[in-house]
């Protein structure tokens, strides 16, 4: 005979995982953070390896208005080993309210996963964006390049986190 309250324990937990994001101790999202500034196209200056982006090359992410309260997600890369561009379409969720840059991402059905901005520039040109854990991180850029100074800047506060920034893959864009 089965236990009903273990059965919904478990399906309590297994939602759980599908609602739930996080952001790495001590990182802070961006407050306040202008939704509409944020929208269009960025590209990918550094990220950390992980298997959906393996291999690629000439990232961008395009954020757009899927409907109120939604945000589409456009992904895109160049597989190098395939010589094909590579798109993933998802959706993103703000976590506490718009007015802070703490996101869930989607790209496979109900599983998310914390997309959170953690330094953004004034004029929302240069962003770093940290995942669940330390296992994510990624720089991003209006432009296929980064100065210097915001490049050094966005490493050091990574780095106080507890990030490898050492494993960082700089993503070709030229």
């Amino acid at each position: 005979m089965s236990n009903p309250f273990k059965a919904i324990a478990g399906l309590l937990v297994t939602l759980n995982l599908f609602a739930c994001v996080s952001i790495p101790k001590g990182a802070v999202a961006v407050k306040p953070f202008d939704k509409e500034k944020y929208l269009g196209t960025w590209y990918e200056i550094a990220r950390f390896d992980f298997t959906f982006e393996r291999g690629l090359s000439h990232v961008t992410a395009n954020y757009s208005i899927k409907s109120p309260g939604l945000i589409k997600v456009d992904n895109k890369g160049f597989q190098d080993a395939t010589s094909r561009w590579k798109e993933s379409i998802g959706r993103a969720k703000f976590v506490e309210g718009e007015d802070v840059g703490r996101l869930k991402v989607s790209f496979f059905g109900p599983f998310y996963a914390g997309y959170n901005i953690i330094a953004i520039d004034d004029q929302y040109r240069y962003a770093l964006i940290a995942g669940d854990n330390l296992s994510y991180l990624w720089i991003l850029s209006r432009e296929k390049n980064i100065p210097e100074g915001v490049k050094t800047e966005y490493l050091a506060k990574a780095k106080a986190l507890g990030y490898d920034t050492d494993k960082l893959i700089w993503t070709k864009q030229d």
